[in-house]
Formats: C-alpha cells, structure tokens, sequence
C-alpha cells in the first residue's frame, strides 16, 4: 500500500462528530476500508460487510489448512483403519450407503 493510498483512507475521528458518518460509511463501501484516527492514533477500522466476511473467510480458511497441516505431521499409515473395516465394525452395507441421499461437503 503506498503512503497517497493510506491517506486517503484515513479520517480524523472527529468527522463523525461533525455529522459525517454518512458521507465515510459510503466511502468504506466504495473503497472497502478506512482507518479512523484519534489524537493521531488509529482507534478502529471500518469495514464494509463484504470486506469483513471475505476477510473472516480467509481467516477461517487460513486456521482450516494449519489444521489439516499439523494433522498430517501426525499421519501414520499404520494407524488408518479401511473403510471397509469401519463400515463392518458400525453395521453398515454397501447397499444403505447407495440409497443415502448425496451429501455435500464444503
């Protein structure tokens, strides 16, 4: 991000007390974010919903894959039980798996 980029979504907390939220809640629309500042700190972010959501997917996606990279530090050929094997054990056919309806995994 360059420094123009920066300060162009940057805005002085005392905007909003100069009724301007409406104007800024636009902008955080149209550019996705904006760092609001107070006594030259940043105070809080403001995201718009599809910038959150498409962030906490990201973020959600990002702890799924360290999960799924430490479970197979931990992999062991040895260990897995076949399907077969599992299917037996619960009482499960073949034919009772074909008349279950498609299930659908994300």
């Amino acid at each position: 991000m360059n420094i123009i980029n920066a300060l162009e979504n940057t805005i002085p907390i005392s905007q909003f007390n100069r009724g301007l939220a409406g104007k800024i809640f636009s902008e955080v629309r149209q550019s996705g974010a904006k760092v609001v500042m107070k006594n030259n700190s940043p105070e809080c972010v403001l995201l718009s919903p599809e910038e959150y959501v498409r962030l906490m997917d990201e973020v959600n996606d990002a702890r799924l894959l360290l999960l799924a990279a430490q479970r197979m530090e931990q992999y062991d050929a040895e260990s897995v039980i076949p399907a077969d094997a599992v299917q037996s054990g619960l009482g499960i056919t073949d034919a009772e798996l074909d008349e279950m309806d498609e299930v659908e995994f994300e």
